[in-house]
């Protein structure tokens, strides 16, 4: 049976997106993308806070090391501490390509995997100029071998670690693969069929279901290990973009959204757009996984700061 979610903080987002849950800090991460802005929110008191970033900000992951985060923004990835709004570079990632990084989810062992969308000129059709790389625990970048995607998304992991879920969104099918130390062959795992909605975002359950973020369908669908549809999450937004299972028993699922691209007339008809959205999800979600990488201290870490923000 189908559900629904509420707005749980009307952020306004116009790229919401990235979205994981710390349970060190019982707090939600995100961020919005086009505004190059960092969000976090307690749920527990509706605490919000926000960074400005030094440019886009597209995906988030936790730390091993305490009050730490790794960005991955357009061009690079970076270690940020927020308490002290300290940033230090890690790597540039497709230096001269037409690309800017997108999805990314940490995997059981701690490494950070991520992908990168095409960027065309006005006008122009994007192509399959991205692709899927590992940031590992040594801050080593790999690229992984996997086809070449036009905007990566659905980046999850399943509960043993062993399967990879990606996906090009304007292809309309989430991909999954052997995974370890090297990806096996790609394999279909969802196919959408209704052509207004593409696959977004993706977090993975206790019991290894996939939870979909739909851009254009206005839903989070839950697909079974085996790829068939269980049940869906329904919000009043068209454009949702990535779900995380958050609360003291990861049983809230949290979900970001976007007004991008919307009109008025379309905007009219959801004012909710661009909000945070969260629902039961009738079942528990996995522990964020963390980035095993070590950063530096918060003094030695840049001479950049970005220092946050209280809005509510």
């Amino acid at each position: 049976m189908n559900t629904a979610a509420a707005v749980a903080l009307r952020a306004g987002n116009t790229l919401g997106e990235g979205i994981v849950w710390c349970d060190r800090e019982q707090a939600l991460y995100w961020t919005d993308i086009h505004a190059a802005t960092l969000w976090r929110y307690r749920p527990r008191d509706t605490r919000a806070d926000q960074w400005a970033m030094p440019e886009r900000l597209a995906c988030i992951a936790l730390c091993e090391a305490d009050g730490w985060l790794l960005l991955g923004l357009a061009s690079q990835l970076a270690f940020f501490h927020p308490a002290s709004g300290t940033l230090s570079a890690i790597a540039t990632v497709e230096a001269g390509l037409p690309t800017r990084l997108n999805d990314g989810a940490c995997d059981r062992q701690g490494r950070f995997v991520f992908g990168t969308l095409h960027e065309p000129p006005v006008g122009g059709a994007r192509q399959p100029l991205g692709s899927l790389y590992r940031l590992n625990a040594d801050l080593s970048l790999e690229r992984l071998e996997l086809p070449g995607v036009a905007i990566s998304n659905s980046v999850a992991f399943s509960p043993d670690g062993r399967t990879l879920y990606y996906c090009d969104s304007p292809a309309r099918t989430i991909q999954c693969c052997d995974y370890g130390d090297r990806c096996g062959p790609s394999r279909t795992f969802v196919r959408l069929d209704d052509p207004r909605g593409e696959p977004d975002g993706s977090a993975v359950d206790c019991v290894g279901n996939l939870w979909n973020a739909q851009w254009g369908l206005g839903r989070v669908a839950c697909y079974a290990p085996n790829g068939a549809l269980d049940h869906c999450v329904e919000l009043p937004a068209s454009q949702p973009t990535r779900p995380a299972f958050g609360g003291p028993d990861l049983a809230m699922l949290y979900v970001t959204s976007a007004r991008d691209g919307l009109d008025a007339a379309t905007l009219a008809t959801q004012p909710s757009a661009g909000a945070l959205f969260a629902a039961p999800a009738g079942t528990t979600g996995l522990p964020e996984p963390r980035f095993a990488g070590t950063p530096p201290q918060p003094s030695a870490a840049s001479p950049y700061s970005f220092p946050g923000k209280h809005i509510a």
